[in-house]
């Protein structure tokens, strides 16, 4: 019996491995992202779909509606300030410095602007990971339906990354901050994926960039 992790897709092999699957303790962790072994389901007989290579280009351009959708949002300062952040990351993996320059100058100015979050509990973090969870589906679809295969990788990696998060974040739940005593945080600069451990993983267990792409996050003093 093989069982695969839904969050980087490593594989379990009863056959290979000196322990079956159901025999190991439920402390036990995946070995590339470290998610519990909750995450893990039974590998059916058919064939795990890629849908972002299965899903076709449209044939013509998805050009922008003439009117606004009425369910479209003014975005707050501080969520200017991550989607110019995003945009000036994009840039730098072009090879564009002077537009990241200029993302990262819009993001400073609009994270300045930004209101303090009164909320900012990690009860609520926990509840809008799982909203975003919830929310991956119909955007999925979305993209299926308009054959987007970029948007279907980015929420290919994003519900992934979002995975991990609100498992570690139900995990800070119950441990606190002993979870985090003797250890670092890693996150991927390609993807956001998050990494509890001494060092950093050899390769992204989401997006599969080298350890090298990890940035160690310090803690406030």
């Amino acid at each position: 019996m093989q069982y695969r992790c839904t969050i980087c897709g490593y594989v379990y092999d009863d056959a290979k491995e000196s322990v079956p699957f159901a025999e190991l303790p439920d402390t036990w962790q995946c070995p590339w992202c470290g998610a519990p072994k909750s995450s893990f389901e039974p590998i059916e007989e058919a064939p795990v779909k890629d849908i972002v290579s299965e899903v076709a280009p449209v044939a013509e351009p998805i050009t922008a509606p003439t009117e606004l959708d009425p369910d479209m949002q003014k975005l707050s300062a501080g969520q200017m300030a991550a989607f110019c952040s995003n945009l000036a990351r994009g840039c730098e993996k072009q090879y564009m410095p002077k537009e990241q320059e200029l993302f990262n100058e819009l993001a400073k100015y609009f994270a300045k602007h930004a209101p303090k979050v009164e909320d900012a509990t990690v009860e609520s973090v926990s509840v809008q990971l799982q909203q975003d969870l919830d929310d991956y589906k119909s955007v999925m679809q979305t993209a299926q339906d308009h054959g987007d295969r970029g948007a279907l990788r980015v929420c290919t990696w994003g519900e992934k990354v979002t995975r991990i998060l609100s498992m570690l974040v139900n995990k800070y739940q119950k441990e606190g901050d002993a979870m985090l005593q003797d250890t670092d945080i890693w996150v991927c600069t390609v993807c956001g994926f998050v990494f509890i451990g001494k060092t950093a993983p050899e390769l992204c267990p989401v997006c599969k960039v080298p350890a090298w792409k990890f940035n160690k996050i310090d803690g406030r003093r």
